[in-house]
């Protein structure tokens, strides 16, 4: 290059000086305007995988950096499919009844629920008994398993099978004679088994006919702030794959510019390269959409053996929405032609050569406040207005909220390369390491910019969705009252044999693990019918040794066998049984008092006791009665409650209670004591929110990675020049780190402040006070620092290759 040969350079391109020949006269060019256009962007798709070396080696990084991204699209477009195939199956399976009660024929088959758990996995269990010779048979079987014999799903039959089934396998001892399809699967992860039922094995618990199986399931209204959520959440997640493909699709931007130039030296209009531009990046984006292709096949053939959060997805279900994916494919290629005819509408491509040494022109601000102001436009209306059967309840709105998020974390992301420029461009003097970033810096901001911006938007909106989770997460969880120091289990099953409760308390008292049983039965009575006046009076009776009720209620003085209390009548309970009451413990199916009543009288000795908490944070009112006082047997079906406290020292001790409730009474629920309890939708919401989290950080890592790779590629050369000129490879490194650490420092920042500012208005919308987890705030922040620290040194291996005298050489 001659020293006539000049230039400058802006923060996006070049300026080249003007060329001073006369431009060839218009309409030479014979060729209609569309055979035109389809040579020019066929010559640019030309110039995309030409070049030798470098030239794959940018189309390569391009379409890796388009193709994470749009894998990642093409699955979040399968998210509908997967759902409501999920959907489908579980409601097709469901053995509920909601309607009348099913009279016992050919077609029908008894049933009970026999779910349980295992070592904090839930199993979907069914004990199915046919009626006649035609009964109904549920999804994924063609035949019900007789008596003694069980249907289980593949990955309930392998975990049987495994060494770590053994506790299980006592539980669950039927004989295994067919496996459940996947028409009977919500996952490849889902333990599901039927098992055949004896009559004995339904004479304690609840059952109930079915003459089919299946559902039509009715969705049913988020509340207002779950809603919001997972307007946020769908934003939050996609938007950095958004804006990563916009920056993959300008990798190689230097080494494009100087060819075009050359272009324009060899007669080629304005027009004319733009268009050559235009389709370089179609065919970088259109190589990336088959790498992403291909990357979510191979996705799509491993994903069954991929559990998160208790969730897995069949192949066949991960199926991207035939418009969804019709509008990725339009949308991706587009987006690289939009974004590449910005960035030239920055430059001035000249025939003439490049020389890069002017100062770079200063950007603006204005402009730049536009979309968070846009944002704010549409948000600020919704302020108090967002319920679940109000103004924020339709359509409409739903897509004013994403959008006004949108344009809110866009803006923020468009604010960082006018953030970076102001504050390097007043940073001066320090280490040599420091003064070779900061002065790359203030000549080429904007790609560092540029590649920390995935990151900036990422956390910001992360900021904001933890704001609102946390506020959907208090909303949604509530507290239980367990008291975890006096039992850690319960369980409960209708006793439909007289004395349960004590054999229960005798075989829990034998179960290795517990070290304490309060056990008691319990069930509601009435006044007698000839003593109803407008409507019956109900109370409950309790039946058990004087230690339980010392649980139970409070007990002043001594207790014996053959002892009665009975509680204080008071505001909260309608307790009217006093000693000398008369109640009649038989009603009829609607809880009635009957016709034929079996009359039991308070005796006149009963005691009054106080109420007490129970381990299961409830007070228990009514008559208390120990075992010699009142005959349980003639209780009409009680229930049989049990707390159970447990030896932390033996690490299966809840799976020994269920073993032990399993062989007492195969349809009796056991279930653990917590302090608090979720809702099932929010529930589903966060781990649908960490499954995704998940897989876009790993996008936005793999994505820096790519970017970082690009920015030492374009800077090989420069790097060659100083290792030449004897500076250290400790000081490069330095500086390397210095460049991402400073864009990703005021990135941070800058997210910080705009994610706080974004979640305080959506507190607002669904009318929540607004606070700040500094805690949280502070760890999504050093997790985006984190990634960051990691790509960096990811990339020290292909640094210290580049940074050798050789790759001066040139062709």
């Amino acid at each position: 290059m001659t020293s006539t040969e000049t230039s400058t350079e802006t923060g996006t391109g070049i300026r080249a000086k003007p060329d001073t020949a006369a431009p060839p006269p218009p309409g030479t060019d014979s060729r209609s305007t569309p055979s035109r256009w389809a040579a020019d962007l066929l010559m640019g798709a030309r110039f995309a995988f030409t070049g030798g070396r470098e030239g794959w080696i940018r189309a390569v990084l391009t379409a890796v950096g388009v193709g994470l991204g749009a894998a990642l699209l093409l699955a979040a477009a399968s998210v509908p499919e997967i759902m409501s195939s999920r959907d489908a199956r579980g409601a097709e399976r469901s053995a509920s009844n909601f309607g009348e009660e099913v009279t016992p024929g050919p077609g029908t088959i008894e049933v009970g629920q026999a779910n349980t758990e295992y070592r904090g996995e839930g199993i979907n269990g069914l004990l199915v008994r046919a009626d006649g010779d035609e009964p109904p048979v549920p999804p994924g079987l063609s035949e019900l398993p007789g008596p003694g014999e069980m249907a289980v799903s593949p990955a309930l039959r392998k975990l049987l099978d495994s060494p770590d089934g053994e506790l299980l396998r006592e539980r669950l001892d039927h004989r295994i004679t067919a496996t459940v399809g996947r028409e009977g699967l919500l996952g490849p992860s889902d333990l599901v088994y039927y098992a055949g039922a004896t009559e004995e094995d339904f004479a304690t618990g609840h059952t109930y006919r079915l003459d089919s199986f299946g559902y039509e399931a009715e969705s049913e209204p988020l509340p207002a702030e779950l809603l919001l959520l997972v307007i946020i959440i769908c934003v939050v997640l996609l938007l950095p794959v958004m804006t990563f493909i916009g920056t993959a699709v300008r990798f190689g931007g230097e080494r494009r510019d100087r060819r075009l130039a050359a272009l324009r030296l060899v007669g080629a209009d304005g027009r004319m390269v733009r268009r050559i531009a235009a389709g370089e990046a179609m065919a970088g984006a259109l190589l990336g959409l088959a790498v992403g292709a291909v990357l979510f096949l191979l996705v799509r053939t491993s994903i069954e053996s991929v559990v998160l959060f208790d969730v897995s997805t069949f192949a066949s279900d991960l199926r991207p929405s035939p418009l969804l994916a019709a509008l990725i494919v339009l949308a991706v290629p587009a987006s690289a032609v939009v974004v590449t005819l910005l960035v030239l509408r920055g430059v001035v491509i000249e025939p003439l050569g490049v020389v890069r040494s002017a100062v770079p022109r200063r950007r603006r601000l204005w402009w730049r406040l536009l979309l968070p102001g846009l944002g704010l436009a549409l948000l600020l209306p919704m302020v108090g207005g967002w319920t679940e059967d109000g103004p924020g309840s339709g359509d409409w709105e739903t897509y004013q909220v994403a959008a006004g998020t949108v344009l809110v974390l866009t803006g923020v992301a468009g604010l960082l390369p006018w953030l970076v420029e102001s504050v390097v461009h007043r940073m001066s003097g320090g280490p040599v390491p420091w003064q070779l970033a900061v002065r790359r810096l203030q000549l080429s901001s904007g790609t560092a910019a540029r590649a920390v911006s995935g990151i900036t938007v990422a956390v910001a909106g992360a900021i904001a969705i933890q704001m609102l989770f946390a506020s959907a997460e208090a909303q949604n969880t509530k507290e239980t009252g367990h008291d975890l120091s006096r039992a850690q289990m319960g369980v409960s099953v209708s006793e439909g044999k007289g004395g349960l409760a004590r054999e229960l308390t005798e075989r829990f008292h034998a179960t290795e693990g517990v070290t304490g049983v309060i056990s008691y039965s319990q069930s509601h009575v009435t006044e007698p019918k000839a003593e109803v006046r407008e409507s019956p009076r109900y109370t409950q009776i309790t039946v058990a040794g004087c230690a339980t009720l010392r649980e139970l209620i409070t007990i002043d003085g001594r207790c014996a066998d053959g002892d009665t209390f009975v509680t204080p009548a008071g505001d909260e309970f309608e307790q009217f049984a006093r000693p000398g009451t008369t109640l009649d413990l038989r009603t009829d199916e609607n809880g009635e008092p009957t016709d034929d009543p079996l009359l039991w009288t308070v005796p006149e000795t009963a005691r009054e006791a106080g109420y007490r908490v129970d381990p299961q944070g409830g007070r228990q009112p009514g008559v208390f009665a120990t075992p010699s006082a009142l005959d349980v047997n003639k209780l009409q079906e009680p229930q049989v409650m049990a707390d159970l406290r447990l030896d932390p020292r033996v690490p299966d001790a809840a799976e020994h209670v269920r073993n032990t409730m399993a062989e007492a009474a195969p349809l009796g629920e056991v279930y653990t004591l917590r302090s608090t309890v979720q809702g099932e939708r929010f529930t589903a919401i966060s781990r649908a929110l960490f499954i995704g989290a998940t897989a876009t950080l790993l996008l936005i890592g793999a994505s820096m990675i790519v970017s970082t790779l690009e920015q030492l590629r374009e800077r090989r050369r420069l790097l060659s020049v100083l290792v030449a000129f004897g500076t250290r490879r400790r000081t490069l490194a330095w500086s390397v780190l210095w460049q991402t650490a400073v864009p990703v420092a005021l990135g941070l920042a800058l997210a910080a402040a705009g994610g706080v500012g974004l979640g305080a208005i959506l507190l607002k919308m669904v009318n929540t006070p607004v606070s700040v987890d500094w805690s949280s705030l502070g760890l999504m922040t050093g997790v985006g620092a984190g990634l960051v620290l990691l790509v960096t040194l990811l990339s020290l291996p292909p640094l210290w290759r580049m940074m050798r005298p050789d790759g001066l050489r040139t062709e």
